[in-house]
């Protein structure tokens, strides 16, 4: 009996206000439905949508024939004839129109496996399409990281009115060079960044003030970058007019989970006399898709 090899991917679109951009987006997905949506979370205030498809791959598949990369290549194409990066406005921080597109090897699928159509994926995109592509992960030949990506590009910089991001990517010419696509952006779609690593959670905590420089603090302190939980990276983000939020990327789930997230965030917040609400991750988890996907 052949064992079950699945692969992930989840896309991150900088828009969740204009609907009829978004129903044109997932049409183009419909396409191709071995590779299915399995998940849609949106965000208005964000003004971001996260879309997480799931299709079987082969023994040895085939990347010219593979329905997530096809699957993944129509979407983009769609998001980028639909949305203008240069009007969009948000409190989350986006480097394009296409944001971010991460693939995770589920099952018993090796990580190369899905790194070879994450790179094809981003072949596509940049030849194609003619846009900037970034590779992290097990699909760049020295691993480099997301946020490493993320903050040579200035990702992490709000450009307008201290906690929001509008407009296009700037400037025109890119301080780093793309993997894939022309080093030159175009403001109304900017870059794209592909990935490949293992599940990642993203879990968010509201904290009920809108000193965005404390809860930057609390951010700080408790990601591992600022000395606190081991793979967890953490950033502060305005949402709403009376809400901050841990937004949190927890690269290692089984060791730091939510529930641990949770009781830090709440323990430094205490120290700044902040009231804290329950968080929620934005997807499901890898065993919820896989049990998803299987009873489609």
């Amino acid at each position: 009996m052949s064992k079950l090899m699945l692969a992930c991917c989840k896309i991150y679109i900088s828009e969740s206000r204009n609907r009829a951009a978004l129903e044109s987006i997932e049409r183009a997905a419909k396409l191709f439905p071995e590779a299915a949506i399995i998940n849609k979370f949106e965000d208005e205030t964000y003004n971001r949508v996260g879309y997480t498809l799931v299709s079987k791959l082969a023994p040895k598949p085939s990347y010219n024939s593979c329905p997530l990369r096809s699957a993944v290549l129509a979407m983009v194409k769609v998001a980028f004839d639909t949305i203008d990066l240069e009007l969009h406005c948000g409190s989350h921080p986006r480097l394009g129109v296409v944001d971010h597109i991460c693939f995770h090897p589920l099952a018993h699928t090796l990580l190369d496996q899905v790194a070879e159509i994450a790179k094809s994926s981003a072949a596509d995109i940049g030849s194609s399409l003619q846009v900037p592509t970034f590779l992290y992960g097990a699909a760049h030949e020295e691993g480099r990281t997301l946020d490493t990506i993320r903050r040579d590009l200035g990702y992490f910089k709000p450009n307008s009115s201290g906690t929001q991001w509008a407009g296009g990517l700037k400037p025109e010419f890119l301080p780093l060079k793309p993997d894939e696509g022309p080093a030159q952006v175009t403001q109304a779609k900017g870059v794209v960044v592909i990935g490949v690593t293992r599940w990642v959670d993203n879990y968010n905590v509201p904290i009920l003030s809108t000193n965005i420089a404390a809860v930057r603090r609390i951010a700080k302190r408790v990601s591992g970058r600022g000395g606190g939980l081991p793979s967890v990276q953490a950033m502060a983000l305005a949402h709403g007019e009376d809400v901050t939020e841990v937004a949190c990327n927890l690269l290692e789930p089984s060791k730091v989970g939510g529930d641990r997230v949770q009781q830090e965030v709440e323990r430094l917040a205490r120290e700044e006399a902040m009231a804290v609400e329950k968080g929620y991750f934005t997807d499901l988890s890898q065993e919820e898709i896989i049990d998803r996907y299987l009873k489609l």
